[in-house]
């Protein structure tokens, strides 16, 4: 057997590089600030997805999306209807003890409905404007100057948003005359690539020169495809110091809407790239919205950028454990564990950093166990029914019989109050 030579330098870095500095911008809702950028945590989003226009309906999914993390949520205003409803929207959630800011989505008519409805324009904390959706040569520039002009004047902060699907013609079809003068010309796609971050900063400019002051806005250049995002991200970091906020356009359904996002912007946010993320999935009907905001604390959690609940470690399950009852127990002490955080993330601080193993036989179990801060090992095929519990380390009971999971969750409970409570 040929030896290895051990390396001598210095171990290879372990951790994501050095967050990008850029400015930062201040999202106001009464007392309640939301910092993204300058330094803050990168700060998770979602959106609603009911008709805005039903102000109890809407305010009821802002507030669960809320409950379940997301620090800013965003609200279609499309029609005067909804227009209208967005103050008694705010008022609902004002009523309910929910402090979340609203961003409201404008496109074709959003310079009318925030002129028309100055009730709405202060209701909301930040407006989200595609420049691609607003017309064309001046019609387009002056529908943009009178939605900054609103922001400015009620001191809103703003995310130019820039999409792909509805990337400014005018723009796109100047690029490629230029790109067509070329010796070699780019591709198509690169051209749009360019024109996406071209049309980003350069809106971001003139929103400044008409009077919005320049830690009041936040950039936005949304794709598809994972290798078209991190290219143009990479690209739009370099060139200016606006936060950033990251997504997937039309991540698609189930797994693979959760894997695109995950692959594209975990490469991103490794290289210190993003000050606040959305993960765009598409739910089955019925679904649960509250899903996209899971899957982005998860992935912050799980690159260590972030902490939001305590994570839970279980093993995937092989031919040693053909009982389903580890599974059973990892998922119920999982969905235990996030519902308790809207009460234990101001009762217990820093019990969202805590680990939890949920092992399911002897091979890894107790070694699994004993590295999380609490840990139960089940009886795999074939192995004495009895279920270790492992507490900072330490083997500190041995669990048996039909109440096993009831009595792991009040272990739970027990040592997260003695680790994580304050004193009275």
């Amino acid at each position: 057997m040929s030896s290895v030579e051990i390396n001598q330098n210095e171990p290879y870095p372990v951790g994501h590089q050095e967050r990008r500095s850029t400015r930062g911008v201040i999202v106001k809702c009464g007392t309640k600030q939301v910092q993204i950028g300058g330094g803050a945590p990168i700060v998770v989003q979602s959106m609603t997805n009911t008709d805005t226009a039903d102000a109890i309906a809407t305010a009821i999914q802002v507030k669960e999306l809320a409950l379940a993390g997301s620090e800013l949520v965003r609200i279609t205003v499309n029609t005067p209807e909804a227009a209208a409803e967005v103050p008694k929207i705010r008022e609902q959630l004002d009523a309910m003890g929910v402090d979340v800011p609203l961003v409201g989505d404008f496109h074709y008519n959003g310079h009318k409905l925030l002129t028309s409805f100055p009730e709405c324009a202060q209701a909301l904390s930040k407006y989200r404007i595609n420049p691609g959706n607003m017309g064309g040569g001046k019609k387009r520039e002056d529908n943009f100057a009178q939605m900054i002009e609103v922001a400015a004047k009620y001191d809103k902060a703003i995310r130019i948003g820039v999409n792909w699907g509805s990337l400014d013609q005018d723009l796109m079809a100047r690029m490629m005359d230029e790109n067509n003068a070329r010796p070699i010309p780019w591709s198509a796609q690169a051209v749009m690539r360019e024109a996406l971050v071209i049309s980003a900063i350069s809106n971001a400019q003139r929103a400044e020169t008409l009077g919005l002051a320049g830690d009041k806005i936040v950039l936005s250049c949304k794709v598809s495809h994972v290798q078209d995002l991190i290219s143009v991200y990479r690209n739009l970091s370099s060139r200016c110091d606006y936060p950033l906020h990251l997504g997937l356009t039309e991540a698609g359904m189930g797994s693979k809407g959760i894997v695109a996002s995950t692959a594209a912007l975990s490469v991103l946010l490794q290289e210190g790239i993003g000050d606040t993320i959305r993960i765009s999935l598409t739910p089955k009907p019925g679904g649960d919205r509250r899903k996209e905001v899971v899957v982005a604390q998860e992935i912050l959690q799980s690159m260590g950028l972030r902490a939001f609940t305590p994570m839970v470690v279980s093993c995937p399950g092989c031919g040693r454990t053909s009982s389903t009852f580890f599974q059973e127990l990892a998922d119920d002490i999982q969905r235990f564990l996030r519902e308790q955080m809207p009460i234990w993330r101001t009762k217990y601080p820093g019990v969202e950093r805590m680990n939890v193993a949920v092992m399911g036989c002897v091979v890894n179990g107790p070694g699994e166990s004993r590295h999380a801060d609490i840990g139960i090992s089940l009886p795999g095929t074939g192995e004495v029914p009895t279920a270790p519990v492992f507490i900072d380390g330490e083997r500190t009971i041995t669990l048996k019989g039909e109440t096993i999971a009831q009595e792991f969750q009040q272990i739970v409970l027990d040592y997260v109050e003695k680790r994580y409570g304050q004193p009275s």
